[in-house]
């Protein structure tokens, strides 16, 4: 529910998921932690980030200290809790946990583990909003090198970070070096996930406005056209996504 953006629908029963873990396994067990992640995962969706960031703080401190403050579920809330702030544009108090989760999942999972690479995005978009370029991408750099290694080159991981290099290279002003990153990000979608899969909508959205920056206005059109129509048919007329 909460991907097709029935947020209404999807709220009550992570509610009742949490109540019943917490009734039945106690209010301090990581599964605990797991639905409050969730639901403050939906909130933060809907920009509701008052009632996500206790949901989120709550998740950390149970896995600090029944996992340990070292453990891979901690860098996941680490991970989450920063996106948070950078979302309000916090980024003085996203960084550091950024920071923090790569550190544990480089030291616990391996510098090399497609975990790594997630942080790396997340931390270089940091940067990016931040107008710090030359800081992010190195970071893209590296989390696209740990993918196409681990994960082989067509896998959608790979996808998300070629569409994110090429977002910084259109940030900049670099129309050459980002379109042919989208043009393989839309390919690696559209054959890995099927031409009308909600991803591939996305990258559409991108490569349409890589072209509007450049005024090729005949190109932009049509693949705006598609992203709209993939996103009405598979997401729903009134998901935020369509508006967008």
């Amino acid at each position: 529910y909460e991907s097709q953006g029935k947020y209404e629908e999807a709220e009550p029963l992570y509610q009742r998921a949490l109540k019943i873990r917490e009734t039945v396994l106690g209010p301090d067990h990581p599964s605990v932690a797991t639905t409050l992640n969730n639901l403050a995962g939906l909130y933060e969706s809907q920009g509701k980030y008052e009632e996500a960031e206790p949901l989120y703080q709550r998740a950390l401190k149970i896995t600090e200290t029944v996992l340990g403050p070292d453990h891979p579920s901690v860098a996941a809330t680490l991970n989450n809790l920063a996106g948070l702030y950078h979302s309000q544009g916090k980024y003085e108090e996203a960084e550091p946990l950024y920071q923090r989760a790569l550190k544990i999942r480089e030291t616990v999972l391996g510098p090399d583990h497609p975990s790594v690479a997630t942080t790396l995005n997340n931390l270089a978009g940091l940067y990016e909003s931040q107008g710090k370029y030359e800081e992010a991408e190195p970071l893209y750099q590296r989390a696209l090198k740990i993918t196409e290694t681990v994960l082989g080159p067509d896998h959608p991981s790979v996808a998300t970070t070629l569409n994110n290099l090429a977002g910084l290279y259109h940030s900049q002003g670099k129309y050459e070096e980002a379109e042919p990153l989208y043009q393989r990000a839309l390919k690696i979608r559209e054959t890995v996930l099927g031409p009308d899969h909600p991803s591939v909508a996305t990258t559409l959205n991108n490569l349409a406005g890589l072209y509007e920056s450049q005024g090729k206005y005949e190109e932009a059109e049509p693949l705006y056209q598609r992203a709209l129509k993939i996103r009405e048919t598979v997401l729903g007329p009134d998901h935020p996504s369509v508006a967008t």
